[in-house]
């Protein structure tokens, strides 16, 4: 059992290896498409690479600190304020419309100007500097040295977004023209000149260009801009949690790039400054709003003590009851400072939040003290108690007005010295080599895709190509295979090609003899053992008739029978070759005469059989009789009583003869022929005709009453495909 079941495994695994030998020989078969497609997508990406407006990259870093060096002196309370925003919400507001936007309005960048170039190789001439030549004065494309400085661009909304061409007329003067070409006015350099009522105004401020030289001017709509510089920038933290941020912007112009990146790094520091600095400026505005009114109150206290001690002839306190003061003083002073956070807080977080409430909760704690002091105050004389009083809301009056004063001073200085919490640390630089495109890469890329377009157009073409590559397949319809013979390259180069009244019809048929020309040729050498193989075959036969026959036209079939008649007639036979194929019939064409007086004329009763047949001049016992003139009904002359006759008369004076025949899919002649010979030959052509098409010419013969004998695979070729798949059976020997 064990045998059983490993023999089958074996065997899958060697038709699995022979399909990979297989694959592995298309590819060697169709190296030069292959080469040839790597070529061109080489060429293709070299052209591109050479011809692409190169892409340069200006970098900078930024550091983002924890926090500003200067603190806000209300800031006293660590949880009142939160922690700083993090890196990503720094992120987004550098790639937010307050920045990008203020890059766009101060470098112009919602303004397009852009020459206009010579098609395909223009911007390439002028990032070489190839200045204008002589004989391009005049000319509307512009050159390496000529440019033209738009300041601004002012239009209406309904011309955002249009293109304009802007045509030099001399260094101080240019005319406007719109999309369609006609002119909208002329202006001057360093006037804001308008067009088109009012709707697009422009200011040139220089024009260093010939006349003639056009430009193409757009004003873009303002986000637009803003999207296609966020497109170009790329910001992103460096590692983990460091705070540094790694910006790049890239750009077709190394300068204008550079000089953009470092706009937005000037814009994003000092808005960040500006946001720093905004908190300082509320708490100096809320403290300025507070000393005036607390002066005042500390005015009235004073007052009011100094009134009571006049009518009361100056009372004094006593030691504990100025301990209480004190005490009380303290309190008020803490509940004080308290209530100035709560007005700030009140203005950043809602009562809910868990910072308030921890402050109400201290707040709450120091009025329970306090109403506790009161308590034990109101134990004291009457006296005692209203000079308490009265001291109390002076000294404490006197604490808040002295606090909001160094309050006041602590927020100036805190405000002039606010500097952010961002850092510059590398300006921005733009790189020397361009970024993109990278020629070694696309090169690379390009090669690959070559060749990857290459091995699938070669799979694809084998995957369609279903023809008869060995004789195995042939022998698998159940006829077996007479002969392969070899494609000669000698043949190739006697054949000629006859050109039709479009590609399909063009085909090619042989003008010479190889039997004679080149015995030795592995072609003539193959028909020799298809010889030897026909001399037992028609041993049984019926007659000495042979036909060559094939599913379709273009197998080889003139050539095959016409030099398989060479060397049997060398062996010493006398044979006749008979162009049965009284339409395109090629035979006479071997020996260099013309088809005049053939089959047709002798079927039709025009000529006799002796003045149609011809012999050949280099090979004793060879003759032959050509299709003659192409008549209206071949398949009626074949089937008439004098094609008989005709077969018996040649049969008698000859060896052999044999039969070229037109296709079996083609016409009925065949068929027809095949019923009077004794012997059929299915002729296919290596990697032609495909197995079904083979198989179906034979069942047509069948139907008809014809039974081929064999069959003959022609025009075999050494590829590596079939030699790894299943060898090469054919060898020269000198």
């Amino acid at each position: 059992m064990n045998t059983s079941n490993t023999a089958p495994s074996a065997d899958a695994g060697s038709h699995e290896e022979i399909d990979i030998r297989r694959l592995l020989g298309i590819l060697m078969d169709h190296k030069k498409w292959i080469l040839v497609s790597v070529v061109v997508f080489a060429l293709i990406g070299f052209i591109y690479a050479s011809l692409a407006t190169p892409i340069y990259r200006a970098d900078a870093l930024i550091q983002i600190e924890s926090s500003a060096p200067g603190k806000n002196p209300l800031q006293e309370v660590s949880s009142l304020l939160g922690q700083e925003p993090p890196t990503l919400s720094e992120i987004e507001i550098i790639r937010s419309r307050m920045v990008l936007g203020r890059a766009v309005d101060l470098l112009n960048l919602d303004v397009n100007v852009s020459p206009v170039t010579l098609p395909v190789i223009g911007t390439f001439l002028m990032r070489h500097g190839l200045g204008r030549p002589g004989f391009a004065d005049g000319w509307g494309y512009a050159f390496a040295g000529e440019n033209v400085a738009v300041s601004e661009m002012p239009v209406a909304d309904s011309q955002l977004g249009k293109t304009f061409t802007l045509k030099v007329k001399d260094s101080y003067t240019y005319e406007l023209l719109d999309a369609d070409g006609n002119a909208l006015g002329t202006g001057k350099v360093g006037q804001l000149s308008s067009f088109l009522g009012g709707d697009v105004s422009l200011r040139v401020t220089t024009i260093d260009a010939p006349a003639g030289a056009e430009y193409t001017i757009q004003h873009v709509p303002r986000l637009a801009a803003i999207n296609g510089l966020r497109g170009r920038f790329t910001v992103a933290e460096a590692g983990s949690e460091t705070g540094i941020l790694s910006w790049s912007l890239t750009g077709a112009d190394p300068e204008a790039t550079q000089k953009a990146l470092n706009t937005i790094a000037d814009i994003y520091y000092s808005q960040n400054v500006q946001r720093q600095s905004e908190e300082a400026r509320k708490s100096l505005k809320f403290l300025n709003s507070q000393v005036p009114q607390i002066r005042d109150e500390l005015n009235a206290a004073e007052e009011k003590l100094n009134d009571y001690r006049e009518s009361k002839d100056s009372v004094d306190l006593s030691m504990e009851t100025k301990s209480v003061l004190d005490r009380i003083v303290n309190l008020e002073s803490q509940l004080n400072e308290l209530e100035m956070n709560e007005a700030e807080i009140s203005q950043r977080f809602t009562k809910s939040h868990p910072t308030y409430q921890a402050l109400l909760e201290k707040k709450a704690q120091l009025q329970r003290e306090r109403d506790n002091l009161n308590k034990q105050v109101k134990g004291l004389p009457e006296t005692q108690q209203a000079i308490l009083r009265l001291q109390r809301n002076v000294q404490v009056t006197n604490e808040i007005y002295v606090q909001l004063l160094n309050k006041v001073q602590e927020t100036k200085i805190s405000e002039a010295s606010t500097v952010g919490n961002v850092r510059i640390l590398d300006r921005a630089e733009a790189l020397s080599a361009p970024v993109s495109p990278q020629k070694t890469l696309l090169m690379a890329v390009s090669i690959i895709v070559g060749l990857i377009v290459g091995v699938a157009g070669v799979f694809l073409r084998a995957l369609f190509n279903r023809g008869i590559e060995t004789q195995e397949q042939i022998e698998a319809l159940g006829i077996p295979v007479y002969a392969t013979i070899p494609l000669s390259d000698e043949q190739s180069k006697l054949n000629r090609r006859v050109k039709g009244s479009d590609k399909s019809q063009s085909r090619s048929f042989p003008a010479g003899l190889l039997a004679a020309r080149n015995p030795a040729d592995v072609s003539v050498e193959a028909l020799r053992g298809l010889r030897t193989s026909l001399h037992f075959a028609m041993l049984e036969a019926a007659n000495n008739r042979l036909m060559i026959t094939g599913p379709s036209p273009g197998v080889g079939k003139s050539f095959v029978s016409v030099n398989l008649a060479a060397v049997c007639a060398q062996a010493g036979q006398r044979v006749l070759v008979v162009d049965a194929d009284m339409r395109k019939g090629q035979v006479h064409s071997v020996f260099g005469e013309s088809s005049e007086g053939g089959l047709s004329d002798v079927l039709s009763a025009k000529r006799s059989l002796e003045d149609v047949t011809r012999h050949a001049e280099n090979i004793e016992g060879l003759s032959y009789i050509s299709r003659g003139m192409a008549p209206p009904n071949p398949s009626e002359l074949l089937m008439g009583p004098r094609f008989s006759e005709f077969l018996a008369t040649v049969s008698e004076r000859f060896d052999l003869v044999i039969i070229d025949s037109p296709p079996v899919l083609a016409v009925t002649d065949a068929a027809i022929i095949g019923d009077q010979v004794g012997t059929t030959l299915m002729l296919a052509r290596f990697q032609l005709n495909p197995v079904k098409e083979l198989d179906l010419a034979i069942n047509r013969l069948r139907t008809a009453g014809v039974e081929p004998r064999g069959a003959i695979l022609n025009a075999v070729e050494r590829k590596a495909a079939t030699e790894y798949g299943y060898g090469y059976y054919h060898y020269s020997y000198k």
